[in-house]
């Protein structure tokens, strides 16, 4: 019999045939979006004033901690089983009359949105004979902000309660867990027999392609890849995109006016199917363009995010810029390029360039400007004082390209409902991406990787010039993207 861990469980329970794919995939590379390089277990175990425990390690069979019980007063990373389902425990400590169970959170606000997790961990313990007489929840402290030294007392906040839709801790973590407690045995009955032939077709469900796409979407789904840049399934937050679709509405053209939600992208997007591929608001997108001066600064940056700060200023799961690109255009057309690169903390250093680099009158242009590079200054000019003028007056003359596009000002068909700076080079045939050994802004994260570990790798030099293309590639696309707005408005 296969013994399952809660990762099975909850992969089964969103979709068995997500279950059924991943238990046959091949091992993949494990690549976080988030980093965690710091021994996060040790660190909690210093808060909560841990010196001697049972310390479980991978591979452990269950009754080395079963045996542990009887001796220790605190297990760390103890691996229980019960009815097939393996469970890790992050803490466990002996009480008078029972246990303390400690879950390690390593994010800022534990909501009751895992309880499949908490509920399994609890039942695996107590059908072991293990009394849980109480819960907490160990998690990082939004307010830390990181000195000189990493202060582990000031880093996590123990709670006993999960966090409200307003990050609030209101409702206690052990009354939750009985609430809303059930029995996982049928599901892990089930899980031991599934197999592919037993799913039958695929359903579309929210889950597929929610805020995560399924990786396995198009395994389940190939007819869509083939699928016109006019289909219909292309309309964007279309509840009932899917029904039309099967009832022989396959294009834009041909949506069901009663049954869309009306937006503008949606107007964009349909108007564009009908008028031949292209869609303009010229009145918006001119009025757009009229906010626009010279010299152009089109700014793009790279950043990696760290859970636990690794340098002083920094707050759990704050970011650190370590590229930006500049491509500058004057009135004439001419365009100058620069790049900052950093292998570490360089922070000052590059709030600094970028205050001497970008010109003090002129706008400034950013994709996705107020998710991103506003942010990235406003951090900068929070964590510096003596730059904050200069970088806040940067900020206040920031206009975001991507705006045109999300409000539905222009449309092109071959966006086929994404809006990309990547897609939208795509439409003009420009293929400068496809030459690049880095694809996607994740990529540069995992590439500078190897240069802030100081692992001096063979090929530092080409991740080192790879980053730079990238990244001036994004600032590239931008000039384009531009000066193809500009003719657009200029057309009749």
């Amino acid at each position: 019999m296969t013994v399952f861990h809660i990762s099975d469980v909850k992969k089964y329970t969103r979709c068995p045939r997500l279950f059924v794919y991943e238990q046959h995939a091949e091992p993949r590379e494990y690549r976080p979006f988030v980093r965690l390089d710091e021994q996060v277990t040790a660190i909690a175990a210093e808060k909560l004033g841990i010196e001697k425990c049972f310390l479980g390690q991978r591979g452990d069979v269950p009754e080395k901690a079963l045996a542990a019980l009887k001796e220790e007063e605190w297990l760390v990373k103890a691996r229980f089983e019960y009815h097939d389902l393996r469970v890790k425990v992050p803490f466990l400590h002996k009480m008078e009359d029972g246990w303390m169970l400690y879950f390690l959170f390593i994010g800022l606000y534990p909501h009751a949105d895992d309880m499949q997790f908490y509920c399994d961990t609890v039942w695996v313990l107590e059908h072991n004979g293990i009394v849980v007489k109480d819960v907490r929840i160990i998690h990082l402290n939004a307010a830390y902000r990181r000195g000189k030294e990493l202060d582990p007392e000031q880093l996590f906040v123990v709670s006993d309660a999960f966090y409200n839709a307003n990050n609030n801790p209101t409702m206690p973590a052990m009354a939750e867990i009985r609430k809303k407690m059930k029995e996982p045995g049928t599901i892990l009955d089930a899980m031991q027999h599934v197999s592919e032939k037993d799913l039958g077709r695929p359903e579309r469900t929210a889950r597929c392609a929610g805020r995560m796409k399924c990786r396995y979407y198009d395994t389940c789904f190939p007819d869509e890849l083939a699928l016109p840049d006019n289909s219909i399934l292309n309309l964007v937050s279309s509840q009932h995109k899917y029904e039309l679709y099967a009832e022989g509405k396959t294009r834009l053209k041909e949506a069901d006016l009663e049954r869309i939600e009306a937006s503008r992208m949606q107007y964009a997007q349909i108007m564009a199917d009908r008028d031949g591929g292209i869609y303009v608001d010229r009145m918006g997108l001119k009025a757009w363009l009229g906010r626009i001066s010279y010299p152009i600064s089109f700014l793009d940056f790279e950043w990696e995010r760290f859970a636990i700060p690794p340098y002083e200023g920094m707050r759990p799961y704050d970011v650190l810029p370590f590229e930006y690109s500049l491509h500058i255009m004057q009135k004439d057309g001419t365009v100058t390029h620069k790049v900052f690169l950093s292998k570490h903390d360089d922070r000052r250093a590059m709030a600094a360039s970028l205050i001497q680099e970008i010109p003090e009158t002129g706008s400034v242009i950013a994709y996705n400007a107020e998710g991103a590079e506003k942010l990235r200054i406003g951090e900068f000019a929070d964590q510096f004082p003596e730059y904050r003028d200069a970088l806040l007056s940067i900020n206040e003359r920031m206009e975001d390209l991507q705006l045109p596009f999300v409000c539905g000002t222009v449309y092109h068909i071959g966006m086929a409902g994404q809006w990309s700076l990547k897609k939208i080079m795509s439409v003009m045939n420009d293929a400068s991406y496809n030459d690049l050994a880095i694809h996607q802004g994740m990529d540069a994260v995992f590439a500078w990787r190897h240069l802030d570990h100081d692992e001096h790798p063979d090929n530092e030099q080409e991740i080192i010039d790879d980053l730079k293309k990238y990244c001036g590639m994004d600032s590239y696309a931008m000039t384009v993207v531009y000066r193809w707005l500009v003719k657009l408005a200029e057309q009749e």
